[in-house]
């Protein structure tokens, strides 16, 4: 992955050779993918920014209460990812998660994880001078419910220093599963695996 293989100067001139080189490269990469996320999630250990947990635990017990719900892989995975951009998407981080899960989860759950934030801030915006009852915009749509239900069961108790939760280890299977497995049409030729 870090040695270059092409030495075209503009990708207009690039050639199907390159390409060949380059998806040759990519393609495992590409299933690398649930690594570089569980290594960023650690990236949320210690990192309080004022909450009673650090930002990986809350990511834990979500994940973990919404396991022991008996909520299938990929709702579980949006749980354990559904604050992951808080590092780099400080002011988006739920469009960030959202992102990034898009490709690999239902519409349902991809917006679910996009609009946490705002379901969210129903139960402490009043204090910090947000508008109330913003979670009204979304009224008519299918992830009204299925947002608060997720806010109200999981992500909002998930701020206890005395929940027993799953370790990272536990859920790494899971990710993994999510994350080889993309939804979207051109994703599956993007991700898809040369025949031995």
């Amino acid at each position: 992955m870090n040695e270059a293989l092409t030495n075209f100067k503009n990708i207009q001139h690039s050639s199907k050779e390159d390409w060949e080189k380059i998806v040759a490269v990519l393609t495992p990469y590409k299933f690398q993918l649930h690594e570089r996320i569980m290594k960023h999630l650690m990236e949320l250990a210690g990192d309080f920014a004022g909450f009673p947990v650090d930002r990986l635990t809350h990511s834990l017990q979500t994940a973990s209460l919404a396991f022991d719900d008996g909520r299938d892989t990929e709702y579980v995975v949006c749980a354990l990812l559904h604050d992951i951009g808080d590092t780099l998407g400080s002011f988006n981080h739920p469009e960030y998660a959202a992102t990034l899960l898009q490709p690999f989860v239902s519409e349902l759950n991809y917006n679910m994880v996009k609009y946490h934030g705002v379901f969210q801030s129903h139960y402490y915006g009043h204090h910090i001078g947000l508008p109330p009852r913003k979670r009204e915009q979304f009224r008519d749509q299918d992830h009204y419910q299925y947002t608060i239900d997720f806010c109200e069961k999981y992500d909002a108790p998930a701020f206890d220093q005395d929940a027993k939760f799953y370790p990272v280890e536990f859920f790494a299977p899971m990710v993994k599963e999510v994350f080889t497995q993309p939804k979207a049409a051109l994703m599956k030729n993007v991700f898809k695996k040369e025949e031995a």
